[in-house]
Formats: structure tokens, C-alpha cells, sequence
């Protein structure tokens, strides 16, 4: 009668017992417990090495991007410039593993756009990729999505090429300073007193009383008698020229040039051309400047028979300042001009470099005319009007009083011929030089402000 219960007792107990074990629980929970927390660690595993592997890429993203804006490059065309970036961005990036990338999903693009003075290029590498899961394709994650850019910029001075003409009448070869003026005119009373040196392969025939016993200032002998023209004479008296310190001016502006295009990463080519009865070709259109700087060295003033007559046979009544036939063979010279960038189907942009005095004296029908250059034609406006910049050196033509010639044919309208070389030149790129001042220092900073002032359009 007392077996029954006291299984039930027993069976009670056990029940309890069991309710009450801490030791088997905790050794379920935690088993269930490890499975996430083992693919936590696992995805913290698979991240990290994503991160990681979008970090390399990112440093592969500015490498290439760094590499389209170069200066070697940005003297190249933007297609090159993107071509690159795009071939260094894709060869590196087939070196990473354990991504996966569609190539429809890389993104490389160069831009140049105009700003101000300089071209800005724009080198932008962008992508997006997936990298392989090691521990989280268990869970059906199999990739992590990746992605990133980059974005270089740099700036380029524009392409320009500049076309010099250069007077070399015989208004050029008055003496460069007032001390050498003073000179020439205290050893030319026979004619006047003459300030130029006119240079002529037989001055006697002109019977304007040649320099005669003249002492040199190397102590040579003196001048024969009527057999020495007044270039001879400025020679003998050390005295300076125009035209001398044209030369040397042109030669320097090479160098400058030169040094100028290197620091911008840029080409500037050059042609120098003279005009005085004549259009001629100093130097072709060249990038070499160091050509054009041994071309500019010939630079002299115009050689005539005598006063009236260009050759034995030719005579011109000393009309040998055709500026407006230098200007419009210039403008037949001159291409069109492009935005100075290297862009396919761009062209350098120009300037027109204009070294005178300004002054016209040419031949007409039966008619001499002396007059203010750009008096006559217009020619200045349609070069400008084809986009075409005049950089305008004038050389101040100081008034002669002594010179009969001066007074009845120049004087009247001396007051105008600054004002009208002015207006030739393009805004902002005037500059005056007067009597013994430095034509080398103007001439460098005109072409210094020509450069500065470039303006790129699109």
C-alpha cells in the first residue's frame, strides 16, 4: 500500500532536481551562443580585409589620376591624359586579389576647361567592385560592394606662338640716346646736323656733305674725305643705334622666352620678320629658340645705295617705311589662331609683336605719304578683329629741331604718331620707350604681360 507513492515521491524529486540543474543550460546557451558570434568575428574578418583592399585601391585610384596632370602630360591633349590614367588604373588594379570588378563600372575621365589665364585639366578616376568573402559565404554573403574616386586638377599655361616685325627703315638708325644724338649732330654740319646713321653703300652720291676727318674713338685713321657714310660715323664714335639695341633686345626676348615656356609647361614658337621698303623673313615660325635667338643677331638697319635710291638702279625718293604693307603681309602670315591648348584640332593662340617709331613714309601713285602708322588703313583692327593680339613697342620719335627734313614733313603731325601706335595695340599691351631708356627691359615685359594677360576659351 505504500510502494506507489513513495515512486511518485521519487519520480517528484527527480523532476525537481532537473528543474533545478544551472550547469547543463548554460552549456546549451552558449553553444547556440558561439554560432553567431563566430560569424561576427568571421564578417569582422571579411570587412577588415575589404577595407583594406579598397584602401590599395583608392592609393591606386590617386596614383593614376596624379599620373594624367603631369607636366609631361599637360603637354598633351586631355585624350592622352586620360588614356593614361586609364591604363595605369586598370594595370594595377589587375594585380589586387580577391575582387571582382565589371570594367563597365571603372570610371577614368580628363577634362580641360578655360579659367582666367591658364587651362585647368581635371583628372577624375572613379570605381566600384565587389571583394570576396571568405567567412560570410555561409550566410549567403559572398562580397562586399567597394568603391571610391579620386580627383587631380592642374593648370597649363596656353600654347603661343609670336610673330615680331621689326622696323628697319632708316628712321631705326638714329642715335639710341640723347648723348649719342648731341654726337652725331656736332660731327654732321655739313649736312645739317644729322642724328642718323644712315647707312648707304655710296654716300657721295647723294652730295649731302659725307663726315670727313674724324678722328675714331679707337684711334683709327681719320675718314677720307667724302668717302664714309654716317653709319661708318656712328661706328667710328662708338655711338649706339636703334637698331643696335633692337637686336639685342630680340635676342634677350629668346631667352626669355624660352625659360618662360619651360616654367609653364607650355610651347611658345617664334618668327621675326622686318619691314622697310620691304616685307623679308628673319626667321621662320620655329620652337627652337635658341634658332631664333642666333637669327635675331642678323637684325640690322637697311642698307640703301644713297639717300634717294634703294639700288644703283632703283630709286624710291627715300621711301623705305611701308609699315602698312608690314602689317598686311603679316596678317597673310598669320594663321587663324586656336585657344593654345593641345586638344585635337586646337591651334596656338598668336600675338603680333610691333617694335617702330610709328612712322610711315612710303610711296603712293605719284604721292609720298608720311603719317602716323594705321593712318591709312586699318590694318591694326582687322588682325585684332581676327582674335589676333598686338603687343605695340613704340620707340618715341623725339622731335629733330635741327633737321630741315624733320620740321617740314614730321613735325606737323609728331603729336599724333604716339597716340596712334597706341591705338594698334591691343588693351593692356602698349609700351613706350623714349630716347636712351631701356629697350630690352620693355620689350621683356610686354612679352611678360602678353603671357599673363593669355586668355583660353572653349
Amino acid at each position: 500500500m505504500t510502494t506507489k507513492p513513495r515512486l511518485l515521491d521519487r519520480a517528484g524529486g527527480f523532476a525537481r532536481r532537473l528543474a533545478t540543474a544551472r550547469r547543463g543550460n548554460v552549456a546549451i546557451i552558449t553553444a547556440f551562443a558561439m554560432i553567431p558570434l563566430l560569424f561576427a568575428l568571421g564578417m569582422g574578418v571579411d570587412y577588415t580585409m575589404a577595407k583594406r583592399r579598397q584602401d590599395q585601391i583608392n592609393g591606386y585610384a590617386d596614383a593614376a589620376a596624379l599620373a594624367g596632370v603631369t607636366p609631361n602630360m599637360m603637354a598633351q591633349n586631355s585624350t592622352a591624359a586620360q588614356t593614361a590614367a586609364s591604363n595605369m588604373f586598370s594595370a594595377q588594379l589587375s594585380t589586387i586579389g580577391q575582387v571582382t570588378y565589371n570594367p563597365n563600372n571603372i570610371s577614368v575621365t580628363a577634362t580641360d576647361q578655360a579659367s582666367g589665364t591658364s587651362l585647368n585639366r581635371t583628372v577624375t578616376v572613379s570605381y566600384s567592385a565587389n571583394s570576396t568573402n571568405i567567412f560570410s559565404g555561409v550566410l549567403g554573403m559572398n562580397s562586399i560592394p567597394i568603391q571610391g574616386s579620386s580627383t587631380a586638377t592642374s593648370s597649363l599655361s596656353p600654347q603661343i606662338d609670336f610673330y615680331l616685325l621689326l622696323d628697319t627703315s632708316p628712321s631705326m638708325e638714329i642715335a639710341s640716346s640723347t648723348t649719342g644724338i648731341s654726337t652725331m649732330v656736332s660731327y654732321t654740319s655739313s649736312q645739317g646736323g644729322c642724328a642718323f646713321g644712315c647707312h648707304e653703300v655710296n654716300p657721295a652720291g647723294d652730295n649731302l656733305g659725307n663726315p670727313s676727318n674724324v678722328t675714331c674713338t679707337n684711334g683709327t685713321k681719320s675718314f677720307p674725305s667724302g668717302g664714309e657714310d654716317n653709319y661708318s660715323l656712328a661706328r667710328c664714335l662708338g655711338v649706339s643705334l636703334r637698331i643696335d639695341l633692337v637686336n639685342q633686345a630680340v635676342q634677350s626676348l629668346m631667352s626669355t622666352a624660352a625659360t618662360t615656356a619651360s616654367q609653364n609647361h607650355t610651347t611658345y614658337r617664334a618668327a621675326i620678320y622686318t619691314i622697310d621698303y620691304s616685307f623679308n623673313t628673319l626667321q621662320a615660325l620655329t620652337s627652337n629658340l635658341t634658332t631664333a635667338q642666333t637669327s635675331a643677331a642678323n637684325l640690322s638697319a637697311l642698307q640703301v645705295y644713297n639717300q634717294s635710291c634703294v639700288t644703283k638702279t632703283t630709286c624710291n625718293n627715300d621711301e623705305d617705311s611701308y609699315l602698312e604693307t608690314g602689317l598686311s603681309s603679316a596678317n597673310s602670315v598669320m594663321p587663324n589662331p586656336g585657344s593654345g591648348t593641345s586638344n585635337k584640332g586646337d591651334t596656338p593662340q598668336e600675338v603680333l609683336f610691333i617694335v617702330s617709331d610709328g612712322v610711315d613714309d612710303y610711296g603712293s601713285g605719284s604721292s609720298r605719304i608720311m603719317a602716323p602708322m594705321g593712318t591709312k588703313s586699318t590694318w591694326c583692327s582687322s588682325i585684332k578683329n581676327r582674335g589676333i593680339r598686338i603687343a605695340f613697342l613704340y620707340l618715341t620719335y623725339n622731335p629733330l629741331p635741327t633737321n630741315s627734313f624733320y620740321n617740314s614733313n614730321i613735325k606737323p603731325f609728331q603729336p599724333s604718331i604716339a597716340t596712334d601706335a597706341q591705338n594698334c595695340a591691343s588693351a593692356g599691351l602698349y609700351f613706350e620707350v623714349d630716347t636712351g631708356g631701356d629697350i630690352t627691359g620693355a620689350l621683356t615685359q610686354l612679352f611678360e604681360k602678353a603671357v599673363a594677360t593669355a586668355h583660353l576659351s572653349q
